[in-house]
C-alpha cells in the first residue's frame, strides 16, 4: 500500500488519524513541520511517498518535480498558497484543501481579538503585570459597523457572531470593497491570498477607512501592506490593528509592526482549537484517501478553479 507523509505538527504516530490510515493499509511517515526547512529536506521526506497530508509546507515546483511518486496533496486547513498548484496540475498531482474546516474557530477568535483591541485588553494586562493599574476607556462593539472582506465560511460565521453584539455588518458579498472600507468601524479580512489580493489593503485602501477604525486580519499576512498599516496607526488615522497573520512568520525582530502602540500581533492561532484540529486531521485523511482513489471532494486545480468563486477579490477560500 502507498506511503503517506504527514507534516502537520499536531498529528502524531498512534493518534486517530494514524490509526485510520494504517487501518486501511497505508504506511505513514511523520515528519512534522515546526519551522522553515531546506527544500532538500522536504524532497527527502517525500521519497517514495504517494500522498502528503501537509501544514504550510512550501510545495514549490522544484520540490514537486523531485517527488516523482507523489500523487496527491491535502492541506489540513483552508489556505493553500504554499502549494504551487499550477506545477502540481501540470505534473498530475491532485491538490485539495478543506474549505470551512476551521470556520467556527477562526470566527470566534476574530471576535475575541476585535474585543481585545477595542477594550485594549493586551496593554491593560501588560500594565498590571508591570506593576501599574491602567484605567483607560475602551469602546463597545454594540452599535458599530463591522466590515468583512470575504464571503466564505469564516466571513459568514463572523457575521452571525458580530450581529449578536448588536452591530451592523457589511460584507463584500453584498457591497463593493470601497464601501466596506469607508463605512466600517472594524474591517476584518477573510479572503484567500491570490495575485489579486496580495497587498489588497495597501496605503490607498487604508486611506479610505474611517478615522479611528480598526483593522483585523486572520486570513493571510501578505494581503495587508504592513508598512502602510504601521504608518496609519502611528499617525492616528487608525485606532489600531489586531493581526493573527503577518507577511513573514514568526514575526521578525525588525518588523515594522513591532513597537507600534495599538497594533497587536498574535501567532497564527485563529484556527488552532482542539475541535478544529481533530476535524482537520480526520477530514484531511479522508480527503487524501479519496484523492488517491481518484475522486477527491475538494480538489484545487485549473478545472476546479474555473468555477471557484474563491478567486474573486474578497472571497474566502
Amino acid at each position: 500500500m502507498p506511503t503517506i507523509l504527514i507534516t502537520t505538527d499536531y498529528l502524531v504516530p498512534g493518534d486517530e488519524v494514524d490509526h485510520y490510515l494504517t487501518g486501511l493499509g497505508f504506511t505513514t511517515r511523520h515528519d512534522p513541520m515546526r519551522g522553515p526547512r531546506d527544500p532538500s529536506q522536504l524532497i527527502a521526506a517525500l521519497k517514495d511517498v504517494e500522498g502528503a497530508l501537509i501544514a504550510n509546507e512550501p510545495m514549490t515546483e522544484h520540490v514537486l518535480r523531485n517527488a516523482p511518486t507523489l500523487k496527491a496533496i491535502v492541506r489540513t486547513g483552508v489556505g493553500y498558497d504554499s502549494v504551487d498548484v499550477d506545477a502540481a496540475t501540470e505534473l498530475g498531482i491532485s491538490v485539495s484543501n478543506l474549505p470551512g474546516i476551521n470556520a467556527n474557530a477562526v470566527a470566534e477568535f476574530t471576535i475575541a481579538i476585535v474585543l481585545a483591541a477595542m477594550r485594549r485588553l493586551v496593554p491593560m494586562a501588560a500594565g498590571v503585570a508591570g506593576g501599574g493599574w491602567p484605567r483607560q476607556d475602551g469602546f463597545e462593539l454594540r452599535g458599530k459597523t463591522v466590515g468583512l472582506i470575504g464571503r466564505g465560511a469564516v466571513a459568514q460565521r463572523v457575521a452571525v457572531l458580530a450581529g449578536a453584539f448588536g452591530t451592523n455588518v457589511l460584507s463584500t458579498k453584498d457591497v463593493a470593497l470601497d464601501e466596506v472600507l469607508r463605512e466600517s468601524d472594524v474591517v476584518s479580512v477573510h479572503t484567500a491570498l491570490t495575485d489579486r489580493t496580495r497587498n489588497l489593503i495597501d496605503a490607498a485602501a487604508i486611506a479610505k477607512m474611517k478615522p479611528g477604525a480598526y483593522l483585523v486580519n486572520t486570513a493571510r499576512g501578505p494581503i495587508v501592506d504592513e508598512a502602510a498599516l504601521a504608518d496609519a496607526v502611528r499617525r492616528g488615522h487608525l485606532a489600531g490593528a489586531a493581526l493573527d497573520v503577518v507577511s513573514k512568520e514568526p514575526l521578525p525582530a525588525d518588523s515594522v509592526l513591532r513597537g507600534v502602540d495599538g497594533i497587536t500581533v498574535y501567532s497564527h492561532m485563529a484556527g488552532q482549537t482542539a475541535e478544529a484540529r481533530r476535524d482537520a486531521g480526520i477530514e484531511g485523511a479522508k480527503e487524501l484517501v479519496a484523492a488517491l482513489a481518484g475522486h477527491p471532494a475538494h480538489q484545487i486545480g485549473h478545472a476546479a478553479l474555473a468555477g471557484n468563486p474563491a478567486h474573486r477579490i474578497g472571497e474566502s477560500a
